[in-house]
């Protein structure tokens, strides 16, 4: 039961990094609150992203191999 955890943990978390990141990109907030930026970072996003994906995939290829 539990060979399984840490692949589910990395893909949990890989996705939630990917998916957060796309849409702090897409839709900004409404009204950004002082101090606050108005858009988050372009090159921050896409790179946080970009490691979110490759947990993601890694974490399912290890589910999928073990």
């Amino acid at each position: 039961m539990y060979d399984d955890f840490l692949p589910l943990i990395v893909l949990a978390l890989g996705a939630a990094m990917l998916i957060g990141n796309v849409l702090a990109l897409v839709r900004p907030p409404l009204e950004p609150r002082e101090g606050d930026l108005a858009r988050a970072p372009l090159g921050r996003s896409v790179a946080m992203g970009l490691a979110g994906l490759v947990a993601a995939i890694w974490g399912l290829a290890s589910l999928f191999n073990g």
